[in-house]
């Protein structure tokens, strides 16, 4: 009997080291002392939608034949879990589970399983009637100039897009993978094999900071981004990244890799957004596409209130509307599979080129779009087993930039759309990097050779309508969440303004008067300083708006900067600088709310992710802060960014 149970544990262990990943087999996990059991996880139901190996090829998973979103899939799932908490064989069935899934197969919805089954068919119309109306687009429009509306570049774009997700529904994206794998084994691979490895990592540095002076110093001077704000702009990147190495938890632990390729993805990001009318077209494309949202949404806003209201220029009206909007349309596309298809590639990207960890990789390339509370629940099944480092990491990845549900507000208040979108781009590489230089990877990781991201049935929608309802259901609570935090922070603001100027009034200090911005504006003085902002007078405007970011949030931050008469003189230069430095969620407030989303998917981390929270705000605003001293060092026309035409 014991010798049956033991072999009944052996096939079930095999099993889940074959198909489930290290994430689910004891021998691969991180000691907590909060450790899930098998039978705990296999009744949870965590299981992977896409899988990558350390090579960036897909590995065939225990259903990776099927489709993720194929309706038998969980279902199929959840029978093999079953099974193998039960110790049966992959022919043997209970009478509980077939009496089971027979009640669900009479419940199932025809509709789904028609669409099951002729899937292909319903792709290949979709992609047939794409490819109409893009040839159609091309010769409509075939004289336009790649800068117009109509240009050939966008509808590419969408076509591309649109075409590779519908391909790789029914293709491995081992055909890509492979191939280019093959091409770097056979050319990189071989060139760094020739380069002693006490040298790889000089080298690469040297090799890293030649083009950073290179791409910095080769463009012409242009208004006041001068030669020697170019200059200070590299200087305070280099005083950043010391003072990280300096305040380093291990200097001796650290990965130079990481921190180096991350810098170059994050210049090669800014160069791409900054010096090239193809980048620049790119990102404005975007930008565009966010405040054409916004037009949607004041359609719903003047359908419950009046034609007028949208025009009243109200945050109430004008703001909030295209959040609700924007969450609810984020959820149908998260319920139609399309987010995570393209966070995954996202995520694989610097995972194979930064060898971080896949939940690291995972959660930085999902912050941007959904989101630092959301992005950490793509891997709730993995959090209670993260590292200390990896904790780090994927707090600093969500301080370090902003949600796509905020990122139409701040376009709503003006704020240059391509400057928030690069920006949130290039704090992917920086958060990588500067997590990885304050705080060093000791241990082993569960997810150090795979990007797994999980399929959450627990909160699946069970239809599109569904999905969008919850969606702006959700955008109605991030909406109130911003009003309410809004409301309160300006009022305390104002309070505490108000008790310092009474204050100061008795020292003589009346102009200016002594406010919370004034002293956080001497406070971030040097933080200006070191971005490159120009020493015209705008140093201690910019300071202030940093200092008011940190303390309150980049709400408070960019309202200021695009309404307060005291900014309206600042030089267009300082002007994108601070729109860079602003763009994170790394305040005193966002503190609470990444505390209490990982505390409350693991409860048993609460108290790691208490002591690492105030690390990874500093590192998650310093993030910011290098894109921002990368943006000053690169940029040549700043007027272009606050044009009609490219301003928000």
């Amino acid at each position: 009997m014991q010798e049956h149970v033991d072999m009944s544990k052996g096939r079930r262990d095999q099993h889940l080291v074959e198909n489930d990943g290290p994430a689910l087999n004891t021998s691969y996990d991180h000691d907590h002392g909060h450790r899930l059991s098998h039978h705990e996880r296999a009744e949870q139901g965590h299981d992977r939608e896409l899988v990558y190996s350390e090579d960036g090829t897909f590995e065939k998973g225990p259903m990776a034949h099927e489709h993720p979103h194929d309706p038998n899939l969980a279902r199929r799932r959840h029978a093999d879990q079953v099974k193998m908490t039960a110790g049966l064989g992959d022919n043997e069935t209970g009478p509980v589970i077939a009496g089971h899934f027979d009640e669900e197969d009479a419940r199932r919805h025809s509709l789904s399983s028609y669409y099951a089954r002729y899937r292909i068919f319903a792709h290949l119309l979709i992609w047939l009637f794409f490819t109409g109306w893009w040839i159609a687009s091309l010769v409509l429009h075939r004289k336009d100039p790649l800068s117009s509306r109509t240009g050939w570049l966008k509808p590419f774009l969408l076509y591309l897009v649109i075409t590779l997700r519908l391909f790789f529904f029914h293709a491995p994206i081992s055909i890509v993978t492979k191939p280019m794998h093959m091409i770097w084994n056979n050319t990189g691979v071989r060139f760094a094999k020739l380069i002693p490895e006490r040298l790889k990592i000089p080298l690469g540095a040297i090799t890293v900071t030649g083009v950073i002076l290179i791409g910095g110093f080769a463009s012409p001077e242009s208004q006041d981004n001068t030669r020697d704000n170019r200059a200070v702009s590299i200087f305070g990147l280099f005083v950043i990244i010391f003072a990280m190495w300096a305040t380093s938890r291990d200097r001796k632990k650290i990965q130079w890799h990481t921190v180096i390729v991350g810098m170059f993805l994050q210049f090669v990001v800014a160069l791409f957004v900054l010096r090239s009318e193809v980048g620049f077209d790119i990102f404005a494309f975007v930008s565009e596409l966010a405040r054409d949202l916004l037009g949607f949404a004041d359609l719903g806003t003047s359908f419950l209130t009046d034609e007028t209201v949208p025009a009243l220029g109200w945050f109430l009206t004008g703001v909030l509307p295209a959040v609700i909007f924007f969450v609810a349309l984020v959820q149908l596309l998260y319920h139609l599979g399309f987010i995570q298809w393209f966070i995954g590639k996202f995520a694989v990207l610097f995972f194979w080129s930064m060898r971080v960890s896949g939940a690291e990789a995972i959660v930085a390339a999902a912050s941007p779009f959904i989101g630092q509370g959301e992005s950490a629940i793509l891997i709730k099944p993995f959090v209670a087993h993260l590292t200390q480092a990896e904790l780090h990491q994927i707090m600093c990845s969500g301080f370090a930039t902003i949600a796509g549900s905020v990122l139409v507000a701040y376009i709503a208040l003006g704020v240059n759309g391509q400057a928030l979108v690069s920006s949130c781009i290039m704090s992917i590489p920086a958060s990588l990097a500067i997590s990885k230089l304050r705080y060093p990877e000791t241990e082993e990781t569960l997810t150090s050779g795979r990007v797994v991201l999980p399929d959450d049935d627990e909160h699946r929608a069970a239809n599109s309508l569904h999905a969008f309802a919850n969606g702006a259901w959700l955008g109605l609570k991030i909406a109130g969440m911003i009003l309410s935090t809004l409301l309160c922070i300006i009022a305390l603001l104002g309070l505490a303004n108000g008790l310092l100027t009474w204050w100061g009034r008795y020292l003589n200090i009346n102009d200016p008067p002594l406010t919370v911005e004034l002293i956080v504006g001497y406070i971030c003085y040097p933080i200006a300083f070191l971005l490159g902002v120009p020493r015209n007078g705008d140093l201690l405007k910019v300071g202030q708006l940093i200092g008011t970011k940190l303390i309150a949030n980049e709400f408070v931050a960019y309202k200021a900067l695009q309404t307060d008469p005291a900014y309206a003189d600042l030089s267009p230069r300082s002007r994108l600088i601070a729109t860079y430095a602003l763009c994170g969620f790394a305040n005193i407030g966002s503190l609470g709310t990444q505390i209490g989303v990982l505390s409350q998917i693991a409860p048993s981390r609460s108290g790691d992710v208490s002591r690492l929270a105030i690390s990874a705000l500093i590192a998650g605003a310093i993030s910011t802060l290098t894109s921002a001293s990368i943006a000053g060092l690169l940029v040549t026309d700043q007027a272009a960014y606050f044009t009609p035409s490219a301003a928000g």
